[in-house]
């Protein structure tokens, strides 16, 4: 997959895509659905995505609780899994806040990236003060020369699919509700970073991760799939991991440690990408740290069984 970060400065060969747009936070199944109607819509085109870094949201509200489920870089991951060739990842700034929405369609979707065919979502608005409406890219779509789908709102039982219901799964320690509506289990990507290897002294070493700038899930253990994506340990494992401030340790900054279970060997600098699947319980103290070495046992166990159903 080809990634695509200036709209002024296309190579020929990077336009005519059919192209799906948004912020696409999670790749849900309903963002998934609007990917696909831009696969069927050209088929013959290169199959593009649109969106933006940083998520508008947290430009415009930087002080505000991290609210996205992925960073940009597993958002590419998870849309080059899905076949998207050119990934058209526009920074989101001052001056492309400030275009009005005739502006945008000209100058980025036809003028600058030449998308042959773009495909939105009911509720997308596009343009300075989120003024214009799906309806108003069909008509510059129909002026400027480019196809417009519109893609229905995708809808689970009695709910509408988004990426606000997915962080509410995840806060109230839904897992497998969150990846029912994601179609795929919710990961947490990033790199493998030193920790104070309390993990290692109690029997259980741990790939400690930052979950900085993603919105947290319930904090607790969880049982968890983990792909670890580089280096020499590259593979799939199951294992064990915690979210959270560590209450035991009277830790401040929340993190995620994972236990890989049946593992051996060194992963800092690695990229790990785990999987949460199930909620096991809350973060907890103890009364010492045989009483804690006998209760991450126990979590690993179940774990362990949880997995091997999966």
């Amino acid at each position: 997959m080809q990634i695509i970060r200036d709209y002024k400065y296309v190579d020929p060969e990077d336009r005519g895509a059919s192209a799906a747009i948004g912020n696409f936070d999670g790749v849900h199944i309903g963002h998934q659905s609007v990917i696909d109607l831009a696969r069927k819509a050209c088929p013959d085109a290169p199959l593009g995505v649109l969106t933006f870094e940083p998520h508008p949201r947290e430009y415009f509200a930087p002080d505000a609780p991290p609210f996205r489920l992925m960073r940009g870089n597993a958002r590419a991951h998870r849309l080059e899994k899905l076949g998207v060739q050119k990934l058209y990842e526009l920074p989101f700034n001052a001056a492309l806040a400030g275009l009005t929405p005739e502006e945008f369609a000209r100058n980025v979707i036809c003028k600058g990236l030449g998308l042959a065919h773009v495909v939105i979502g009911a509720d997308f608005c596009f343009g300075k003060g989120r003024s214009g409406t799906a309806q108003d890219m069909v008509q510059f779509g129909q002026q400027m020369g480019f196809g417009v789908t519109i893609a229905p709102l995708m809808q689970q039982s009695d709910h509408v699919v988004s990426s606000t219901a997915i962080r509410q799964a995840l806060s109230d320690g839904r897992p497998r509700d969150a990846a029912a509506m994601l179609g795929h289990w919710h990961r947490i990507e990033g790199e493998v970073i030193g920790g104070e290897q309390r993990g290692r002294e109690l029997g259980f070493p741990t790939a400690n991760m930052s979950i900085e700038g993603i919105h947290p899930p319930k904090f607790g253990v969880y049982a968890v799939l983990v792909d670890v994506l580089d280096g020499p340990h590259a593979g799939s494992y199951h294992g064990a991991a915690s979210v959270g401030v560590r209450p035991m340790f009277h830790g401040e900054v929340p993190n995620i440690e994972t236990f890989l279970f049946d593992f051996s060997g060194d992963l800092y600098g690695a990229t790990l990408s785990v999987g949460l699947v199930e909620f096991l319980r809350p973060e907890m103290t103890f009364d010492g740290l045989d009483a804690l070495i006998a209760q991450m046992t126990e979590d690993c166990d179940s774990a362990r069984k949880i997995l091997a159903a999966t």
